[in-house]
């Protein structure tokens, strides 16, 4: 997939998922516009003159118009914006702060709301065939304990993604990621070190965790004007899923006799 003479926003695309992202675009000839709180570590040398970083805060309503400007004015153009940028801290529900919810509500489905629009409006002053593309979750589609306002918001970022795909076409099309245990360089920590995450490992059907790559090509996929007929969908990138847990206790007590 060619994407030269293209220009690609991506949210938080300077570590762990966005950066895989950010690469893959700029590998394939996109001018990426990538956002933050902070500079990124250097990229590739092969690919650092494709690459523009702006600081800021998006969940911060006025930082969305403020990027999209800032893209058009660097390059002339917007064809894709991907909201990868979110996360929230784990936290006993009983336990999180007004403060600390609102955060995770904005930072995961807030700011996607607010950067889809400043993005489509100048898609469609601009006559551009854009594509939006969000980053879900699999704690969208399960239940999700001790991250009940991320998995929130990440359940309603795909009610957004179907709702503007039917608003918006034919300008501009609009689908979602659905990603299960992605490996990055915060893995380890959130998921008990190494022989935790060889234990998820194992535990999945592809015998590995996904990583940033596999959702990097899922997103070139979605954001290929070739692929004009697929809007509103909510492709999962999770290599089968994740086992019930109930077949894991009843092998535990078979076992026990």
């Amino acid at each position: 997939m060619e994407f030269k003479d293209r220009t690609v926003i991506v949210t938080g695309g300077g570590r762990g998922i966005g950066r895989g992202i950010t690469t893959a675009f700029a590998l394939n000839g996109a001018d990426v516009i990538i956002c933050g709180r902070s500079q990124p570590e250097p990229f590739d040398v092969k690919i650092k003159d494709k690459i523009h970083f702006i600081e800021a805060d998006i969940r911060e309503a006025e930082a969305a118009k403020m990027i999209v400007e800032a893209a058009v004015a660097k390059t002339g153009r917007l064809d894709t914006l991907i909201n990868n940028a979110g996360g929230g801290p784990p936290v006993a529900s009983a336990d999180a702060s007004p403060r600390l919810t609102e955060k995770v509500i904005a930072l995961n489905l807030l700011a996607p709301i607010y950067l889809s629009q400043a993005a489509y409006a100048v898609m469609k002053d601009n006559l551009v065939r854009g594509s939006i593309i969000n980053i879900s979750s699999v704690s969208a589609t399960r239940s999700s304990p001790g991250s009940v306002a991320y998995g929130a918001a990440k359940a309603g970022l795909l009610n957004v993604t179907t709702s503007l795909a039917m608003e918006w076409a034919p300008e501009v099309r609009v689908n979602a990621i659905i990603a299960g245990l992605i490996e990055t360089e915060a893995s380890e920590s959130h998921y008990g070190g190494k022989n935790g995450m060889k234990y998820l490992a194992d535990a999945l059907p592809m015998k590995r965790m996904g990583t940033p790559d596999d959702i990097a090509k899922a997103c070139m996929f979605l954001a290929d004007s070739e692929n004009s007929y697929v809007s509103g969908a909510c492709l999962e990138v999770f290599g089968g899923g994740e086992p019930p847990s109930f077949l894991k206790i009843a092998e535990e007590a078979h076992k026990l006799g």
